[in-house]
């Protein structure tokens, strides 16, 4: 029997590793950035277009490489990170393998250039599929600097599961955050379509995670530090009332690396409870410095997953010192019997004696007086008005003849002409309904009883209206008296700039669209005013993990979002009227039986049904 056992070319080898290392453009901007920091660079710059599947370039002010080891960078398993086994317990770097710019050359076109303090002239090399394909001398200041450009330009099965450049746009974001908020004293740039995201200054931590998440998050930090001999803690931790109910502002740091750890999370998760909504999840920007030897970093190939010696004990600690820092900045409720907080006073309010308030009475004031003037912004609701001023005693004079003039006056109703559902057609006129327990609607045909969830009925309404609303005509809009600010960060702000015309069309009137905020100065008319900022929270947080492309799946989810939110809460009471005008409607959708995530909206009973529960 021949031999079949061969050794694969490294090419291949290099596009095998690449599938771990590399799987998408955020993946590429991690490994390269963190290179930049491993070369104690103090200034670097990320430039991207089209999310990064176009083009990713990092430059940095660090160390450079001479001409051998710029061309041998790109071989598997060279590094200058570690050179025994040993050295993977005593990791201070970001990298170790070195399998990362080998990976990313086997399955793109890298450009790089890259130049030494002590050497005159710098290396240009160039890299297509690990091939290398130039390689001579150039002007370029110290440091590196490298192009990805065509990423998975060889494997178009790769290429094609990449998603839409603003999808892959915000995991890019995601891991600038990551390496940016873990090294405040660097300068970064972020740059994206020749637009400028980010541009942040060497600083504190605290000055740094406000300018990566926005100024507002400077009022929601808690500090949190604890040393022992086993941790030292640091960081910062969200006030409770600004909690979101999407992830997305959770930071472990773990000896200047960003890791996932879902015990450590639940460790801070603990420490807020009772203090959260439901679904609510508490912000936290920790970082940890243990002893290197007591941490496995090698587990998993993006090196985000870490395994500690003593787990039990970090969570101990962290628990209660989250706990602490919330009680002691007063975030968090006392429990104290003898202590009435409404009659605590100011530190210095001894030092101020009680004033007697003053009472100021107009005796000359006579509500029933003729000359009474009305002020002038003041106006009657009625729309004819008599611009005379007559005295009370007219309007008890010469009432003959006046029945025909008082059936023409009009008035300002006081009853609600509308309902809570307004809709155009009914195919279905039930002979009567009941409310049950708040929740359900219970009606009946000619055979059939039916039992209809009120919010999943009314969530399937809502979502039809919807969609003919983005898809076809324009919804009606309700103008706020004042304008509603909303503080967003620059994942959710992306988000806001690729849905901005899907909520033009559902009724959202969007004013202003800043770097960090947005200016509603409309919502749809059947959206109350307090549970507009819920409601989009609630949007954000369906959009976080992925946006569709422009077309009906972005539309469908959307539509969904809104409508599930918008729709009446279980516990709702709804007059006979609302009742009958639900079920109506209902049975005039399209789909009146699942709601649009396919479950059911109402059961029946027929005849028999009951007739054998009675044998």
């Amino acid at each position: 029997m021949s031999n079949i056992i061969q050794l694969l070319p490294d090419h291949v080898a290099n596009q095998i590793a690449a599938g771990e290392v590399v799987q998408r453009p955020a993946s590429v901007v991690k490994e390269l950035m963190e290179n930049a920091v491993d070369a104690n660079a103090t200034i670097v710059s990320l430039i991207i277009k089209e999310g990064g599947k176009t083009l990713i370039q990092v430059v940095d002010n660090g160390l450079g490489m001479s001409d051998t080891d710029a061309r041998l960078s790109f071989e598997r398993h060279a590094t200058s990170k570690i050179k025994a086994a040993e050295d993977l317990f005593h990791l201070h770097t970001k990298g170790f393998r070195g399998e990362a710019l080998a990976s990313i050359a086997a399955v793109s076109h890298v450009d790089m250039k890259t130049k030494t303090e002590v050497e005159e002239v710098g290396t240009h090399l160039m890299v297509e599929g690990s091939h290398i394909t130039q390689q001579e001398p150039c002007v370029t200041p110290i440091g590196t600097s490298i192009s990805v450009k065509n990423l998975f330009f060889n494997i178009p099965a790769r290429r094609n599961f990449l998603k839409s450049a603003s999808v892959e746009h915000k995991h890019v974001i995601d891991e600038f955050q990551r390496v940016a908020l873990v090294h405040p004293s660097v300068a970064f740039k972020f740059i994206h379509n020749d637009s400028e995201l980010f541009n942040l200054p060497a600083a504190n931590f605290r000055h740094r995670i406000v300018g990566v998440m926005g100024s507002k998050m400077n009022e929601k930090l808690v500090p949190v530090k604890e040393e022992t001999d086993l941790i030292q803690l640091y960081g910062f931790v969200g006030k409770p009332e600004f909690a979101k109910k999407s992830r997305g502002e959770q930071f472990f740091f773990v000896n200047d690396r960003f890791i996932k750890h879902p015990y450590l999370h639940h460790a801070v998760s603990s420490a807020f409870e009772g203090l959260l909504k439901e679904r609510a999840y508490p912000s936290y920007f920790l970082y940890l410095q243990v002893n290197p030897e007591s941490i496995d970093i090698n587990i998993h190939p993006t090196k985000t997953e870490v395994k500690f010696d003593n787990e039990h004990a970090i969570y101990s600690i962290l628990r209660s010192s989250v706990k602490h820092s919330l009680g002691q900045f007063n975030v968090s409720p006392v429990l104290d019997f003898n202590k009435d907080a409404s009659m605590e006073t100011g530190y210095d309010q001894h030092k101020f004696g009680a004033k007697i308030p003053s009472v100021v009475v107009d005796r000359n004031f006579n509500p029933f007086e003729a000359e009474y003037k009305f002020s002038s912004t003041f106006k009657l609701p009625s729309s004819k008005r008599n611009t005379s001023n007559p005295s009370w005693e007219a309007l008890y004079t010469n009432l003959e003849g006046q029945d025909d003039d008082l059936l023409n006056i009009e008035v300002d109703s006081e009853q609600v002409s509308g309902s809570l559902f307004q809709g155009e057609h009914t195919h279905h006129k039930s002979s009567g309904t009941f409310q049950f327990q708040r929740k359900y609607i219970i009606t009946s045909t000619k055979s059939e009883m039916l039992i209809i969830d009120q919010h999943r009925a009314h969530f399937r309404i809502l979502y039809e209206e919807l969609l003919r609303n983005i898809t076809a005509k324009p919804a009606l809009s309700q103008q706020l008296l004042f304008p509603l600010k909303l503080q967003l960060d620059t994942n959710e702000i992306s988000v806001f700039k690729t849905l901005k015309e899907s909520l033009t069309n559902a009724g959202f009137s969007i004013s202003e669209l800043g770097e960090d905020f947005v200016k509603i100065n409309g919502i749809p008319n059947r959206l109350p005013e307090s549970e507009t900022s819920i409601l989009l929270d609630q949007l954000l947080s369906d959009f976080e993990s992925d946006i569709p492309d422009s077309g009906f799946d972005q539309t469908d989810r959307l539509a969904k979002s809104l409508a599930q939110s918008m729709a009446i809460k279980n516990g709702a009471v709804l007059h006979k009227e609302e009742q009958t005008e639900l079920v109506n409607l209902l049975f005039s959708c399209k789909e009146p039986m699942l709601t649009p995530l396919n479950r059911l909206v109402f059961v029946k009973q027929s005849a028999s049904d009951f007739d054998k529960k009675f044998m």
